[in-house]
């Protein structure tokens, strides 16, 4: 299993666990797990009506894994004229925000920038130097006039 499908796995698993599902063949069954989510989106709406969110991501791929987290569970984001590229507004309920979407978001969102910063220091130790390090912080200089 290279590393790609590593990362496929752990991300079924992460959605597995935000649907509530308890045995392995409930792991397993994605569509099972989709479905229990939409469901309690369902049940969420009747006491907990949608709201206006506003999203701002850091960077591309968190910005993409949420559009397609929110596009999974049926939700339409979408940005008003002259909004940045970075946010993304959607309606969704208070609780599921909270208690779902949220919390299963920054799960993944660990994960895939994990695997993507390896990746990333792998190539540019290979291709450009060893040292991909950060740079090393260092006491200002007090100009004397």
């Amino acid at each position: 299993m290279d590393d790609s499908e590593k990362l496929i796995e752990k991300l079924k698993l992460i959605e597995a666990l935000y649907s509530g599902a308890t045995t392995p063949g409930e792991k397993q069954a994605a569509e099972n797990a989709l479905q229990k989510i939409k469901d309690r989106l369902d049940q969420i709406k009747k006491v907990d009506p949608p709201v206006e969110y506003k999203f701002s991501m850091q960077n591309i791929w968190s910005r993409r894994i949420f559009l397609a987290l929110l596009r999974r569970y049926d939700l339409k984001p979408y940005r008003y004229f002259r909004q940045r590229y970075t946010t993304v507004m959607v309606k969704v309920s208070k609780t599921f925000v909270n208690e779902t979407l949220w919390p299963q978001f920054l799960a993944l969102d660990k994960e895939l920038t994990a695997h993507l910063n390896e990746t990333a220091d792998k190539i540019i130790r290979r291709a450009v130097y060893d040292d991909s390090s950060e740079a090393e912080e260092i006491q200002s200089i007090a100009y004397v006039r």
